[in-house]
């Protein structure tokens, strides 16, 4: 007789709801190996395996200041004495029920058994390198608490970088959306209706009418193709892209070399890399180590590649300084500058911090600027489109009286 997958729930002895999926050869089996487990089961019920290429994974849906506040409570319980199991017990006493409620169960289960934080925490992909190295070093010294005080701090001041950069593509992106539907509706509805309007006048249309009729026909005929072309062409250059290391790469020097967008992303970037590389050479981590945690979370290919360029004249022997200096068409020459004060007087993590937080300032206030100066640009183009768009329907009604 074949194994079955049976899914099934079920309460712990804290009372706690688990669920999970096992193959058995029928429900009874599922039974007695939940009742070894001292769980009580509530239901147990035959799955269909569908195969692979219909199975779709269920993710737990746990967002980044989720994981921002949990660090910060644990780095707050540990450092008032708190053992560890006990305060991952009132952290989980402390939530609703949720995915992140049932992974801090599942991490002090495996706590519980024997297994380190760090290995713990690798298993699940809400917790991504940078973070399990930084929790291994705080093990493998003793300052637990200290190390994930430090993490904490910097998801905070990462996710603060990026609402940032969001809020100041937010409101651009927002309005340009709104005017493409206004025009969008306007071509498709009411330009129609005053070109029936516009045939009984019996006279030539200006310039401009005819171009915005010539537009409203042409939408009409090719504008559903047009938009189903560009959605898949987008669709299709992004996956490119994204398995495309080259196409990344022109596509982020491109990008970098934009007027205004270029020296703000080099601005996050750096921001970024020298606040991870700071958090992890505080924490005790070797630098040559540290840099292996930091080549992504640029997210910018260029910078990774840089990176390991770093780490390649580390090991060589070279200063972190002058491995910095060999890539200054991305790094700012300032980063160079602070590492070497920094290597000079065994502060290298100080400056390092100094210098995320004077990148994070630059980041601030060119959004701020950028922002200001956005708001009349907008409002001057979609003055132009949408009183473009009414001079050429409402010009031939005021030469009517030419007409007459």
């Amino acid at each position: 007789m074949t194994k079955r997958c049976y899914a099934w729930r079920g309460n712990d002895r804290q009372g706690v709801c688990l669920q999970g999926e096992m193959q058995a050869h029928s429900k009874k089996e599922v039974s007695q190996w939940l009742q070894q487990q001292r769980i009580r089961p509530i239901r147990i019920q035959y799955q269909l395996v569908l195969p692979s290429w219909l199975r779709r994974t269920k993710k737990p849906r746990i967002q980044t200041r989720e994981i921002v506040q949990m660090t910060r409570q644990l780095a707050t319980l540990l450092h008032a004495g708190v053992p560890l199991l006990q305060s991952f017990d009132m952290l989980h006493k402390g939530l609703p029920p949720s995915d992140l409620q049932t992974l801090i169960h599942e991490v002090r289960t495996h706590i519980e058994s024997g297994i380190a934080l760090n290995q713990v925490l690798r298993k699940h992909e809400v917790f991504d390198a940078f973070y399990c190295n930084l929790v291994a070093a705080g093990e493998m010294a003793g300052m637990l608490d200290v190390v994930l005080d430090r993490l904490a701090h910097h998801l905070e001041k990462t996710q603060a970088l990026k609402a940032t950069v969001r809020s100041a593509l937010i409101y651009p992106c927002a309005i340009l959306a709104i005017a493409i539907t206004v025009l969008a509706l306007i071509l498709a509805f009411v330009v129609p209706a005053f070109q029936n309007v516009f045939m009984s006048f019996g006279a030539e249309l200006p310039w401009l009418t005819r171009l915005v009729i010539s537009l409203s026909e042409s939408f009409q005929r090719y504008g559903l193709a047009a938009i189903a072309f560009c959605l898949a062409a987008g669709w299709w250059i992004r996956h490119e892209v994204k398995r495309r290391i080259e196409w990344q790469r022109h596509l982020h020097r491109f990008w970098l070399r934009i007027p205004i967008a270029g020296p703000l992303t080099r601005h996050v970037c750096t921001a970024r890399w020298t606040r991870t590389l700071a958090t992890l050479f505080a924490a005790g981590v070797p630098l040559t180590e540290a840099l292996d945690a930091v080549q992504d979370v640029t997210g910018n290919s260029l910078f990774q590649t840089a990176t390991q360029s770093v780490q390649a004249q580390l090991m060589r022997g070279t200063s972190l300084s002058q491995a910095l200096e060999t890539t200054a068409q991305l790094f700012p020459p300032m980063v160079g500058q602070m590492c070497a004060i920094g290597e000079e007087s065994g502060a290298l993590d100080h400056m390092l911090a100094k210098t995320a937080e004077y990148y994070e300032r630059e980041v601030d206030s060119t959004v701020a600027r950028l922002s200001t100066l956005m708001e009349p640009f907008i409002m001057v183009v979609l003055g132009v489109l949408i009183g473009g768009l009414v001079m050429a329907l409402y010009l031939p009604i005021f030469q009517l009286g030419q007409v007459v």
